[in-house]
């Protein structure tokens, strides 16, 4: 069996505007800084074989901050990057609404098959990436105990494999910046062991909400 902990990067300022982020490379703000850190302290105690994140500079950075004690580095994949929106990324809600209002009435229909413009990625397609992330990162790190940092995406993604969930429609779950989740993979599934545990950011600034639009 391979444990897997995955946990999604700090917040960022676009996070709190609601812009929708996808694989442009935004930054951890302030608030996203301090999460790592609880994140890090939370995690001192345990164990890591491998620690792996996505390329993009929010998962990195979240990643480094965490484990940077433990003196693991840090292996970089971009398969395990956001969904890419296409041309609403770096837009807000309103903006869409008004810009490209024929996009954001066929976004919000939660069509898995629907992919937009420039360069989107269609729910179905991005699910089998993330499927691929997590086959080629068990069968290179067979029953080891890996920490995976990523997206909101990502994580809806794992959440729909291991619950057996279509995936039209739109997210059901919970997914907090610098939140745990802990996962087994057998060899053919995933299994939730335990899922959005942000226990370690007790007593910080509220975060933004955790619907597809602020968790990208």
């Amino acid at each position: 069996m391979t444990e897997l902990i995955v946990i999604r990067h700090g917040e960022t300022d676009w996070n709190r505007q609601h812009r929708f982020q996808g694989q442009i490379d935004v930054p951890l703000n302030a608030a996203g800084q301090a999460q790592a850190q609880r994140l890090a302290d939370r995690l001192a105690d345990e164990r890591f074989d491998v620690v792996v994140a996505s390329d993009l500079q929010r998962a990195r950075t979240t990643a480094e901050a965490a484990t940077s004690a433990k003196g693991i580095d840090v292996q970089t994949e971009p398969l395990w990057r956001e969904q890419a929106f296409g041309v609403l990324e770096g837009l807000d809600v309103p903006t869409i609404v008004e810009r490209h209002p024929d996009l954001w009435a066929s976004w919000i229909r939660h069509d898995a098959d629907y992919a937009l413009p420039g360069g989107g990625e269609s729910v179905r397609s991005f699910h089998a990436r993330v499927w691929r992330a997590v086959e080629s990162l068990a069968q290179r790190h067979a029953g080891a105990r890996i920490a995976v940092f990523t997206h909101g995406g990502v994580l809806d993604m794992l959440w729909r494999a291991a619950q057996g969930l279509t995936l039209h429609g739109p997210r059901a779950c919970e997914i907090p910046n610098t939140g745990i989740n802990r996962l087994h993979w057998d060899g053919n599934a995933l299994r939730i062991v335990q899922w959005a545990d942000a226990a370690h950011l007790e007593g910080l600034p509220a975060q933004p909400d955790t619907t597809p639009i602020s968790a990208a």
